[in-house]
Formats: C-alpha cells, sequence, structure tokens
C-alpha cells in the first residue's frame, strides 16, 4: 500500500516540477520572441555588472556622436563666413591695387565700403540664434560696424569688437578637447584695421580719395597694399585653421562612430539568445512537462481513496 506521506510527496513535487517546466518553457519562448534573454537585468545573472557597464559606454558614445555631427554642422557654417572675410580682404586689396593701376580714386572708398558689408556681416553670422564669433556674448553681435565712418569714429579700433575673449572649445570625446571658435576680433581684426586706416586718411587733410590720384594719395595707398595683405594672410589662416578642426572632428566622428559599433556587438552578444540552444532547451521544458503532466494525470487516475482504502476481498 502507498503510505499517505509519499502520494502527498509525489503530488507536491509534480506540482512543483509541472510549474517550474511552465516557467522555463514561458521563459524560452519570450526569448525567441522577444530576441533578448531577459527584459530586465536580473534575467542577465552574472553579465548584468557587465551589461550596465557596457550600457554605459553606449550611451556616452551617442552622445559624443551627436555633439561631433551637430559640431561639424556649425563648423561648415562657420568655413563658410570665415571665407566670406578672405574674400572681402583680397576684394579690398584688389579695390585699391586697381585705383592705383588707373590713378584714380573714384568708386573706391565705395567699393570698399561694400567689402566692409560683407566682412561685418559675415561676422554676424549667427547659427542656432546665436553668435558664431561671440566669444561667449552669444546674443551680442560681434562687429558693430556698418558704414566706414564707424571704423574712425568710435575711439580705439577695438571698440567696434563687441565679442568677449573666451573662444569656444568643445570635447570630442573622453579625452579629446579642441578649440572649436574663433573670434570676430581676432577674424576680422587686420582687415577692419586697413580699412580704418583707409577711410581716417579719405576723411584727413589729403583726402578725399576721388577723382585723379595725387602722389600723396597714391603713395599712402601703396603703403596701405602691405595692410590688406597682412589681413589676407590672417584671414586664409583662420580658414585654415579651421579646416583643420573640422577635418579633426569628422575622423573623430567616424572613430566614435566604430566604437559604437564594436559596443552593439559587445551588447548584441550579451543579450541576444542563442536560438539554437534556446529552442533545445524550449523543447526540453515542452517534453518535461509533458511527462510530468502524464504522470500526474495518472496519478489522479488512480484515486488517492483507492490507494488508501483497503483492498476488498
Amino acid at each position: 500500500m502507498m503510505s499517505p506521506i509519499s502520494t502527498a510527496s509525489l503530488y507536491g513535487s509534480l506540482a512543483a516540477n509541472i510549474g517550474a517546466s511552465q516557467t522555463r518553457q514561458a521563459n524560452y519562448a519570450a526569448e525567441i520572441s522577444s530576441g533578448e534573454v531577459s527584459t530586465d537585468l536580473a534575467g542577465y545573472g552574472a553579465t548584468a555588472g557587465t551589461l550596465t557597464a557596457v550600457n554605459s559606454v553606449s550611451a556616452r558614445l551617442t552622445s559624443y556622436v551627436a555633439n561631433a555631427r551637430a559640431l561639424s554642422g556649425k563648423l561648415d557654417v562657420q568655413d563658410q563666413a570665415l571665407s566670406q572675410v578672405a574674400t572681402a580682404a583680397q576684394s579690398s586689396r584688389n579695390a585699391v591695387a586697381e585705383a592705383l593701376a588707373n590713378d584714380s580714386g573714384d568708386d573706391l572708398m565705395s567699393a570698399l565700403q561694400a567689402q566692409l558689408s560683407t566682412a561685418a556681416g559675415a561676422l554676424n553670422t549667427q547659427y542656432d540664434g546665436q553668435y558664431l564669433f561671440s566669444g561667449g556674448q552669444a546674443d551680442t553681435a560681434p562687429v558693430a560696424a556698418g558704414q566706414l565712418s564707424d571704423l574712425t569714429a568710435a575711439g580705439p579700433l577695438s571698440s567696434i569688437f563687441k565679442n568677449g575673449q573666451t573662444a569656444q572649445v568643445s570635447r570630442l570625446d573622453d579625452s579629446t578637447v579642441v578649440k572649436t571658435g574663433v573670434l570676430a576680433s581676432d577674424a576680422g581684426g587686420p582687415l577692419m584695421s586697413a580699412l580704418a586706416a583707409v577711410q581716417a586718411y579719405d576723411a584727413g587733410p589729403n583726402g578725399p580719395l576721388s577723382g585723379t590720384l595725387t602722389t600723396a594719395q597714391s603713395s599712402f595707398l601703396t603703403g596701405v597694399l602691405s595692410q590688406f595683405d597682412t589681413a589676407i594672410s590672417a584671414s586664409n589662416t583662420t580658414v585654415a585653421d579651421n579646416g583643420v578642426v573640422a577635418q579633426e572632428v569628422t575622423e573623430k566622428t567616424t572613430q566614435l562612430t566604430d566604437q559604437q559599433t564594436a559596443i552593439a556587438g559587445v551588447v548584441s552578444n550579451i543579450t541576444m539568445p542563442d536560438e539554437a540552444q534556446v529552442a533545445t532547451q524550449l523543447s526540453l521544458a515542452q517534453t518535461t512537462l509533458q511527462a510530468s503532466a502524464q504522470i500526474f494525470s495518472s496519478l489522479q487516475s488512480d484515486s488517492l481513496l483507492q490507494v488508501l482504502s483497503p483492498a476488498t476481498a
């Protein structure tokens, strides 16, 4: 005769086995359908710490890539503006050289006025609602000169520049910080100085610079060409420096993207189940569940009362 204790124990063992098999079956089925080992960290066991650390690195890389791409767009706009300043410097020199070649000051000052407007407009370029060359004074136009007369009417030439003195720096990754900002006073100072010299001469006792040039006027304009040469050189250097930074940002973006891909592979190795292994485990869980259910059903068909009742003659 089967004892009550052994029968109860068997029922309990079978019930627990069935419950465990159902849980395993559900978990393996969930892995297959979701493509993930678990929906929470607890399900990753010993690899949970590694997964947390890797996800943290991934989030940081994502932030750096987004910032680098935004910075590339900003540097492109910055390049366009700085190139306009360089062009204005070259065009200003050309205007002076043409006046000398023609021995005439006609149209010289209007040509230089046009180049001032171009340069000032470029240096007051905004990006995302902020002035690019403001040196920390993002809400203030860095160049306060619209007319050639403004260059000599405000006292020291430096007074036309309203930018701060802190050029923007940007962090590209955990260990790389680069100077990405340019100050209007640095980018436009040499050109504005050359233009101010011509404006002061035009408004002085030997001016105006119009009509046939006098010997003194020709001598002055010949001398001022070197100032425009300095402005051209400085402007081109600034454009080149900006290009170097832009290239560094592009290369860093590629590196960061490659790191993102590598990290994604690590995460995938941790979070994605081995489909063949999981399918095998699912099949085993289903078999175990079926076997346990059949045994449990057999026990139910042989009534507990029949097992415990005395044998009848």
